[in-house]
C-alpha cells in the first residue's frame, strides 16, 4: 500500500504485493505508505482536489466536486492501482486498448464522460464522489470491488430562495471576497498571471486579485484577423485595472506545431477547439509566472448563455424531458452513429444509450426549479468532466498551477438559493452576478452579450490547414484502426455527411476527431500517420471542390 506524489501527480497502488520498484519506475519520487490521513494533491494549496486513505482497512479515492484534478483506477491481479494522470497508469497494461463506451461518449460530447476513460481496464473516480473498496479477512483484499460510490457534496436547491435583489448583491460580494482571499492567503509576494479572455468571468478574476494589492499580469489570445477579435475588451480591461497585457498569437503554423504537444498535455482526448489556444496561452504565462488564474466556472455558477436554449425549447416544446434536448447541446455526433462509425463499432455501441451519462445531472428531485437543474448540470458535465481538468492539465503540463474564484464551494452552494429570476432576467443571463461587480469593471465589459472564444477552425481546416487534415485523418490509417468511417472527413467537408453539420460545426466536428486521432497516436502509441500524398486533400481546396462538384453532377453520372 505504497503512494508517491511529485510534480502535482499522484500515482500509487494499494494491494498484497509489494511492487515498490513499479511505482518507482513510474516516478522518481520519494514513496510513502499509504495511511487513514488523506494524502492527495491541491491546485489552490487549501483543501484537497483529490485523495487517498485507508478507513480501517479499506482504501478510500476521493474528488473535490469541480472536478480540477482527475483520478483513475484500474485494478491488476487484486491490487488496485489509481493516478491523477492517466499515462502513469498505461505502462502497467500489457496492451492498451480502446474502451468503446469512452470513444461513443467522446463523440457525443467532446470528452469522455466518467467513469469511463478511453482506455479499456481504466475507470475515472467522478467529482464530487468517494469510492470505496472493502478488504476482506486477515487484511486481504478479498475479492476487490467497490461497495460504495458516495457524493460529499450534492448541488441541491435550497428550500429557501433569495428574491431581494439588494440583499443578493451584498451577499454576493462578500461571498467574492471571501472566495478570492482563500485562494491568495498562500501566494507568495510575486506577479501572478490571468488568463483574460475580455469576458466578464476572467475580468472579475482580475479585477478581485488587484483590488486585493496582488501583482497580476494578463495574457489573451490572438487569433489574427481569421477568428473573432476580442483583444480589445482585455485591453480594455488591463488599462481599467492598470496591469501589463501580453497578446499571444495563435495561427495555423503554431497550431500545426503544437497539437501533438497539445494533445500529450491534455492525457485525455478533449475534442474543444480552444485546448491548442489553452496550451498556448498556458505556455507564454509559464515564461513570467508560477501561479494562473481563469474565469472558468462563471458560466456554470451564473446561468451563462446556454441555458436560454433549452429553457425556450422547455417552454414551446411542451415536454419536461430535457435529456434529448440537452444532448444536442454539445453539438457533437450524437445522432450521427451510422455515418461515424465502422461497423464493428456501431454493433458494440448499440446497447449504449449516452442519456445514462447526463441523466443524474439533470434529476429534478435535487433541482425542481429549471434553472437549478440546468445549472447542477453544467457543473457536473461541462465543468467537472471537461473545462476544470482540462485547464488542469494544460497549466501541470508547463508547470503552473491554476485557480479559479467560482470553483469555491461556500459560493457555489450559495447559487443554489438565489431565485432564478436574479440570475436570468429577461435576456440578460448572469444578472446578480454583473451588478455584484459593475463598480469593479467598465460597463462596457460587464454588461456586454456573452460571446464564446472565437477559434476559426472551419477557416483553418479549409485554408492553412487543408493538407494537414488530410495527413491527421488519412483514410486508410482511420481504416486501419477500425474507429471512424475513412471517409468521414471528405463527408464532412463536402457537406454530404448532414444539412444541419454546416459552417463553423463542420470546423468543430473535425477538430473532435482529428484530436481523437492525435491522442490514439501520442498518448496510447497507436502506429503514427504517414506523410504521403495518398489522402483527399492533397490538391488545393478550391481545385478539390471544383472537381467534387463535377463528381456530383448529372453530367458525371
Amino acid at each position: 500500500m505504497k503512494i508517491a506524489i511529485l510534480a502535482g501527480q499522484l500515482v500509487g497502488y494499494w494491494g498484497d504485493d509489494d511492487r515498490s520498484s513499479i511505482l518507482a519506475s513510474l516516478l522518481s519520487a520519494p514513496i510513502q505508505s499509504l495511511s487513514a490521513t488523506p494524502v492527495g494533491i491541491s491546485a489552490a494549496g487549501l483543501e484537497l482536489d483529490c485523495w487517498v486513505r485507508l478507513q480501517d482497512a479499506d482504501l478510500v479515492l476521493g474528488r473535490e466536486p469541480f472536478g480540477k484534478t482527475p483520478l483513475y483506477w484500474t485494478e491488476l491481479d487484486s491490487t488496485i492501482w489509481f493516478a491523477s494522470h492517466l499515462q502513469l497508469l498505461l505502462p502497467l497494461l500489457s496492451q492498451p486498448d480502446i474502451d468503446v463506451g469512452g470513444l461513443y461518449g467522446y463523440s457525443c460530447f467532446s470528452y469522455v464522460p466518467t467513469p469511463l476513460t478511453p482506455v479499456r481496464g481504466i475507470q475515472a473516480v467522478p467529482a464530487g464522489t468517494e469510492w470505496c473498496w472493502q478488504a476482506g479477512k486477515f487484511g486481504r483484499t478479498h475479492p476487490v470491488a467497490i461497495v460504495s460510490a458516495t457524493a460529499p457534496v450534492r448541488w441541491q436547491q435550497a428550500k429557501a430562495q433569495i428574491a431581494d435583489e439588494t440583499f443578493a448583491i451584498k451577499q454576493l460580494q462578500d461571498l467574492l471576497q471571501a472566495a478570492i482571499h482563500r485562494q491568495i492567503q498562500d501566494l507568495p509576494d510575486a506577479p501572478v498571471g490571468v488568463l483574460l479572455s475580455g469576458g466578464l468571468d476572467s475580468s472579475i478574476a482580475a479585477a478581485l486579485l488587484v483590488q486585493n494589492g496582488v501583482k497580476v499580469r494578463a495574457y489573451t489570445l490572438d487569433f489574427g484577423e481569421a477568428g473573432i477579435s476580442e483583444y480589445p475588451y482585455a485591453e480594455q480591461v488591463a488599462h481599467h485595472l492598470q496591469i501589463p497585457l501580453v497578446k499571444v498569437p495563435v495561427n495555423p503554423k503554431l497550431v500545426r506545431s503544437s497539437i501533438d504537444l497539445t494533445s500529450r498535455a491534455l492525457d485525455l482526448p478533449y475534442g474543444d477547439g480552444v485546448t491548442v489556444p489553452l496550451y498556448l496561452l498556458c505556455q507564454a504565462a509559464s515564461q513570467d509566472v508560477s501561479v494562473i488564474f481563469n474565469g472558468e466556472g462563471g458560466d456554470q455558477l451564473f446561468a451563462g448563455w446556454t441555458n436560454k436554449p433549452l429553457i425556450a425549447a422547455s417552454i414551446y416544446g411542451g415536454s419536461t424531458d430535457f435529456i434529448q434536448p440537452y444532448l444536442q447541446t454539445f453539438h457533437r455526433l450524437y445522432g450521427y452513429e451510422r455515418q461515424s462509425f465502422q461497423s464493428q463499432i456501431l454493433a458494440q455501441i448499440q446497447a449504449l444509450d449516452p442519456a445514462d451519462w447526463i441523466g443524474a445531472a439533470l434529476d429534478p428531485t435535487l433541482t425542481p426549479e429549471l434553472l437549478h437543474r440546468l445549472r447542477r448540470a453544467s457543473l457536473m458535465l461541462k465543468g467537472a468532466q471537461n473545462i476544470q481538468p482540462r485547464a488542469t492539465n494544460l497549466a501541470r503540463w508547463h508547470g503552473l498551477k491554476v485557480r479559479s474564484i467560482f470553483c469555491d464551494l461556500p459560493l457555489a452552494e450559495w447559487t443554489f438559493g438565489v431565485s432564478g429570476t436574479l440570475q436570468l432576467q429577461g435576456a440578460c443571463e448572469k444578472y446578480i452576478l454583473k451588478r455584484a461587480v459593475e463598480d469593479l469593471l467598465p460597463a462596457e465589459i460587464v454588461w456586454r452579450t456573452k460571446r464564446g472564444m472565437g477559434v476559426p477552425l472551419t477557416a483553418w481546416l479549409f485554408q492553412e490547414l487543408w493538407s494537414d487534415l488530410g495527413t491527421w485523418l488519412n483514410p486508410q490509417v482511420l481504416r486501419a484502426a477500425g474507429c471512424w468511417q475513412a471517409d468521414i472527413a471528405t463527408q464532412l467537408v463536402s457537406g454530404k455527411f448532414s444539412g444541419s453539420i454546416q459552417g463553423r460545426r463542420i470546423g468543430e466536428v473535425l477538430w473532435l476527431i482529428m484530436m481523437w486521432e492525435r491522442w490514439r497516436i501520442q498518448v496510447l502509441g497507436a502506429p503514427s500517420t504517414r506523410k504521403s500524398w495518398n489522402h483527399p486533400f492533397w490538391m488545393p481546396q478550391p481545385l478539390w471542390r471544383q472537381i467534387e462538384r463535377i463528381r456530383s453532377s448529372d453530367r458525371y453520372e
